[in-house]
């Protein structure tokens, strides 16, 4: 029998921290609770659990500064739940280390969701050390051969550009999680990149045209506002 996998919640709210300890608890994950920073800090440390879920409100430090301490000696999973909802508040929780961002309220179904997602992506990199990268992305129609660098759309070849080719290249590789803008600009362009995303934007309507049924309503790379950009993830 396989160990349950542990989540940590660094949450305040008593209300919100023991909705998810139920929702979590009726979903076979072992719990941890902690209501401060510093008390998370401890817990993380000590408990060493799977993945943390982290309010960046905490009452005596910002959620920030935890992410940024625990990123100076773990790799282990972050999802931020906050009730910031400002653009900002995303891309600053995202570049200091944690993997995703939830906003309150959200439903069960999309925590169990990015919860799974966070925790593939941390297996994959375990499993990957010291080895190739998986070769292939695949999601529905559309196949990423990494190897060859071809790209199918329903057995058809897609032409990209060199940029364009990077650009998905990139996402597929970090599929389900969020880039932000200045990570893809500073990977594709350098860090002496000009950090206006109209460039980056420009890119990505004309790959969403190429590999976008409605690019208004897309299925493999969707947009998270004034954050970044997010790749469905691959099924294989």
């Amino acid at each position: 029998m396989n160990p349950k996998l542990t989540v940590l919640i660094i949450e305040d709210e008593k209300s919100i921290r023991s909705f998810i300890e139920t929702t979590l608890n009726a979903n076979d994950y072992r719990v941890l609770t902690a209501g401060s920073g510093q008390e998370g800090l401890s817990s993380a440390a000590s408990n060493c659990p799977d993945i943390i879920l982290l309010d960046l409100g905490l009452p005596d430090m910002d959620g920030l500064e935890v992410i940024r301490q625990i990123r100076s000696w773990s790799v282990l999973p972050i999802i931020v739940i906050s009730a910031r909802t400002q653009e900002k508040e995303k891309v600053a929780a995202l570049d200091a280390g944690a993997d995703d961002y939830i906003t309150k309220p959200f439903g069960t179904s999309e925590l169990l969701a990015r919860i799974r997602t966070a925790l593939r992506h941390q297996n994959l990199q375990a499993n990957s050390s010291g080895k190739s990268p998986d070769p292939v992305y695949q999601y529905e129609g559309l196949t990423i051969d990494f190897d060859k660098r071809l790209i199918t759309l329903d057995g058809q070849i897609i032409h990209l550009t060199q940029i364009e080719y990077k650009l998905v290249t990139l996402l597929a590789r970090h599929s389900g999680k969020v880039l932000t803008y200045d990570y893809i600009i500073n990977h594709i362009w350098g860090p002496y990149a000009d950090s206006n995303n109209q460039i980056l934007r420009v890119n990505m309507a004309h790959i969403r045209r190429k590999l976008e049924a409605n690019p208004a309503e897309p299925q493999y790379i969707f947009t998270e506002i004034g954050v970044g950009y997010r790749m469905q993830e691959s099924q294989i």
